[in-house]
C-alpha cells in the first residue's frame, strides 16, 4: 500500500523499513564508507570489465543512485560539502588547503549531530581531507589513520623501471604490484580497524566513518589484484580528445598524474602506458572492493547489519583518458558523476535503483532521517528516502557542481538531458559556456553552446542557473 509523502517522512526511515526497525527502542547505526577517486565504472552500474563483487553485492542488497553528483570534483571541497550539508559557495572551500572549521566554525556537522544525539562517532582513514583539523567537535575520539604501515614502492614493472631511469624528481612510481598481503597497504589496515570497531560497538549506537584511500594515486595494490586483469584486454577511452569547440578553461593538464615517475611531463599518454595506468586503477579498485567486503562481512557477523544503515559513495569521479584527461579537477560528467549506494535496516526492496538527479549534499539529511534525527535548518540538500519508496517519482530539476580555475569559477548543472556549464569571472561576467546533449552525445564530445538550434534550450538552462539549487529542489 502506497503511503503519502507526509506519512512517509513522518516514519523516519519510511515505508521501505520493517516496523521492528522503526521501533523506538532500536536506534539505527550508520556505517559511512567513502572511497577516494571512485568512478561508477562498477559491475552494479552495468560495467563488466572492472571487478567489484563486494560493492555489487551491497547494491544488490540495497539501493543504487544512478545519477549522483558531487558538488566539486576534488577531495577536500567534496567531503566538506557532504559532512557540513552545505555547498561549496557556502563552505567557501574550493582547494585542498582549507579545513572546514576555518570557514564555518559553528556549523553543526553530520558526525557532530549524531554525537550530540548520543552516538559514538568515529573516523577511520580519510574521511575529511584534513583529519582532526576539519571537525574536532564531530568525533568521540581523535580521527585514526594508519601509521607505520609499509606504503610500498618495492616493485615496478620492467617497463616502469625503464621509464623511471634518470628521473630524480617527482613522488615515485604511479603504480605498484608487490606480492604482499592486503594489510601491507593502508586500506587493509583501515579495514582491520573498522572491523575491530564494529566488534566493540555492539551495544551502543554508532556513526562509524571509514575512508578508503584507493583507487587514489599511486595505484599500489597487492599483486593478486593486478592478476585479475589481462592488460591487453583493457579498453581505452572511446573519446580521448577534447570536445569540439570546448573552451580551454574547461580543460586541465592533469598535473596530479604527471608528478609521478614514468609519466610524460606534457602531451598525451601513449596507448601502452594508458593501458598500464588504467590497469593500475582497476587493480586498486578491486583491492579496495575486497576491503569493503571484509567490513560488511564483519557487520553481519557481529549481528549489527539489521540495525545499521550503510552508505557507500565515491567522493567524485575520475577521468581515464576521456577528453584526453586523467584525474578529476573538472566539470565534465566523468569528473562529477560518482557512485552512491544505500542499504537500510529492514529494507523491503532489494536491488532497487533510481535515475533521479541526486547530489552528495543530500547525504546529510538522508542519514538523519533514516536515524530519526531532526534536520538542521542550514542543510542545502534533500533527504533521498522518498526515492526508495517511489524511485520514478518527480524529483530535482537539476544537480549542481562547480570547479574553479584560478579566479574564475565554472558552474555546472546537469538536467535529465543536458549538462550546461558557465565559466564566469569573479564579478559574474560570462567568460565561456559549454552545453552537451546527453541524449545524442553521452560522451560529451561536442560543445553546442553556440548552436542556434539549442538557443531556446540554453535560455531555459540559464534560467535554472540564475534561480539556483533552491528553485530546483523536489516539490
Amino acid at each position: 500500500m502506497s503511503l503519502s509523502r507526509r506519512t512517509f517522512l513522518a516514519t523516519g526511515a519510511a515505508a521501505c523499513l520493517a516496523p521492528a526497525v522503526r521501533a523506538q527502542q532500536r536506534r539505527t547505526n550508520v556505517l559511512f564508507l567513502v572511497v577516494d577517486d571512485l568512478r561508477p565504472q562498477l559491475g552494479c552500474y552495468g560495467h563488466r570489465q572492472m571487478r567489484t563483487p563486494q560493492i555489487d553485492q551491497l547494491a544488490a542488497e540495497g539501493f543504487r543512485f544512478d545519477r549522483a553528483y558531487c558538488q566539486q570534483a576534488v577531495c577536500a571541497p567534496s567531503r566538506a560539502s557532504v559532512l557540513s550539508g552545505c555547498r561549496p559557495d557556502t563552505t567557501r572551500i574550493y582547494d585542498l588547503e582549507t579545513p572546514l572549521r576555518r570557514t564555518l566554525p559553528d556549523v553543526l556537522t553530520l558526525p557532530q549531530h549524531f554525537r550530540q544525539a548520543g552516538y559514538t562517532t568515529l573516523s577511520r582513514g580519510k574521511v575529511y581531507h584534513h583529519g582532526l583539523r576539519d571537525d574536532p567537535p564531530g568525533w568521540s575520539e581523535p580521527p585514526w589513520s594508519p601509521s607505520g604501515t609499509w606504503q610500498g614502492r618495492g616493485y615496478l614493472s620492467p617497463a616502469a623501471q625503464a621509464r623511471a631511469q634518470g628521473q630524480a624528481k617527482g613522488v615515485g612510481p604511479f603504480a605498484e604490484a608487490a606480492d604482499v598481503p592486503d594489510e601491507a597497504y593502508p586500506d587493509g589496515q583501515i579495514a582491520n580497524q573498522l572491523i575491530a570497531d564494529l566488534q566493540r560497538l555492539r551495544d551502543q549506537p554508532f556513526f562509524l566513518a571509514g575512508g578508503f584511500a584507493k583507487p587514489h594515486l599511486p595505484f599500489c595494490a597487492p599483486r593478486r589484484y593486478w592478476e585479475l586483469y589481462r592488460r591487453e584486454q583493457i579498453d581505452l577511452a572511446d573519446h580521448p580528445f577534447a570536445p569540439r569547440d570546448c573552451p580551454p578553461v574547461a580543460l586541465h593538464t592533469w598535473g596530479e598524474l604527471r608528478q609521478y615517475h614514468g609519466i610524460p611531463k606534457d602531451g598525451p599518454l601513449p596507448d601502452e602506458l594508458a593501458r598500464e595506468v588504467i590497469h593500475g586503477y582497476y587493480a586498486a579498485t578491486s583491492y579496495v572492493d575486497s576491503q569493503i567486503g571484509r567490513v560488511l562481512a564483519a557487520l553481519r557477523q557481529t549481528g549489527l547489519a539489521d540495525r545499521t544503515a550503510v552508505v557507500l559513495w565515491g567522493d567524485h569521479g575520475w577521468n581515464l583518458g576521456e577528453h584526453g584527461l586523467w584525474c578529476k579537477h573538472a566539470n565534465f560528467e566523468c569528473a562529477v558523476h560518482a557512485p552512491l549506494l544505500l542499504r537500510l535496516p529492514g529494507q523491503s526492496t532489494r536491488g532497487g535503483s533510481t535515475t533521479a538527479l541526486t547530489e552528495f549534499v543530500d547525504l546529510y539529511p538522508t542519514l538523519c532521517e533514516a536515524a530519526g534525527l531532526p534536520l538542521p535548518e542550514h542543510l542545502e540538500g534533500n533527504s533521498l528516502l522518498p526515492l526508495l519508496e517511489r524511485p520514478q517519482r518527480a524529483w530535482k530539476q537539476a544537480a549542481f557542481s562547480q570547479y574553479p580555475r584560478g579566479p574564475r569559477m565554472g558552474y555546472s548543472l546537469r538536467t535529465a538531458r543536458y549538462r550546461y556549464t558557465r565559466w564566469q569571472e569573479r564579478d559574474g561576467t560570462l567568460l565561456a559556456a559549454e552545453l552537451y546533449d546527453h541524449q545524442q552525445d553521452p560522451g560529451e564530445q561536442v560543445n553546442r553552446a553556440a548552436d542556434p538550434a539549442l538557443a531556446t534550450v540554453r535560455t531555459a538552462l540559464d534560467g535554472i542557473h540564475a534561480a539556483g539549487w533552491r528553485a530546483a529542489r523536489p516539490a
